[in-house]
């Protein structure tokens, strides 16, 4: 059953700047040292010191040229919009959908909660992250101002072998910010896949530990990715969210918002790496 969502009650404004399984790399041995992240999406601009503060209520089509809103409606499924109101939902599915239509929606295939066989019928762009017999998909979509484009991974399959290609993680590039998505990675990343992905500004990772990549190997997606804003999504309790921040914490500035959404710009990115907690619906 489809989930009902309250209205939108606000947004957060980043006002200032922040002052098992496959759980290794691809490849047979990860590459040595440790892949970084190389400077291909937009880079970033030297910041004030921390300040994060609520904004008064915010409607949808009040984004400023320059701003982007992020709404987490829970699970692995985000909605990102850009100032020409184009809205992107991540990991779309039956069970948890954003509080508005998206015109394009991006999925994966590890389990029913990340993808649909029956997206609604007005949805203009429904951007599969696999492309069946292990191929990998190839997407590269412009919709106004935001362009949508993939980097495959693989993924566990239900036999407990390897199911190449079966997840993408999803580019978001509008407004001079790459926002990416890391959808169901279940490993660490090649230094090709890096190099592919590009330097990032904010990224929505998962930190459930077992279904998807293991919480050390997440740390070193995290740090190899060097996102300003990370967002943590699909956990499925407060203790496995804790657990992700206990460790997050002797790596960088942890935040919990209260509400499940944030405006921001290239000017209002973290000055340092920060995870900041949106609620879901």
């Amino acid at each position: 059953m489809v989930n009902s969502f309250k209205k939108l009650v606000g947004a957060f404004v980043l006002t200032a700047a922040f002052g098992g399984g496959l759980a290794h790399a691809q490849s047979a041995s990860p590459p040595a040292p440790k892949p970084q992240m190389t400077e291909t999406c937009p880079g970033l601009v030297a910041m004030r010191p921390p300040f994060l503060r609520p904004a008064a209520l915010v409607r949808r089509v009040a984004l400023n040229a320059d701003q982007v809103r992020i709404t987490y409606a829970g699970h692995s499924t985000f909605l990102i919009e850009s100032p020409q109101l184009v809205r992107a939902a991540t990991d779309y599915n039956d069970f948890v959908r954003p509080p508005v239509l998206p015109d394009i929606v991006t999925m994966n295939h590890a389990h029913t909660t990340h993808y649909t066989d029956n997206p609604d019928a007005g949805i203009r762009h429904v951007l599969r992250g696999w492309a069946g017999e292990e191929r990998p998909a190839r997407i590269d979509v412009q919709v106004k101002d935001m362009r949508v484009r993939n980097v495959p991974t693989n993924i566990r399959s239900y036999d407990g072998g390897t199911e190449r290609h079966g997840n993408s993680i999803f580019i978001f590039e509008t407004v001079n910010l790459c926002i990416a998505h890391l959808g169901h990675l279940h490993h660490t990343l090649t230094q090709p896949q890096l190099n592919e992905i590009g330097r990032v500004d904010v990224v929505m990772f998962p930190v459930d530990g077992t279904y998807t990549l293991d919480l050390e190997g997440m740390i070193e997606v995290l740090k190899a990715l060097n996102a300003k804003l990370m967002i943590p999504m699909h956990y499925f309790s407060s203790f496995t969210l804790e657990r992700f921040l206990a460790r997050a914490r002797g790596e960088w500035d942890v935040e919990i918002a209260q509400i499940p959404s944030l405006v921001l710009s290239k000017t209002t990115l973290p000055a340092k790496p920060k995870v900041l907690v949106l609620p879901g619906f």
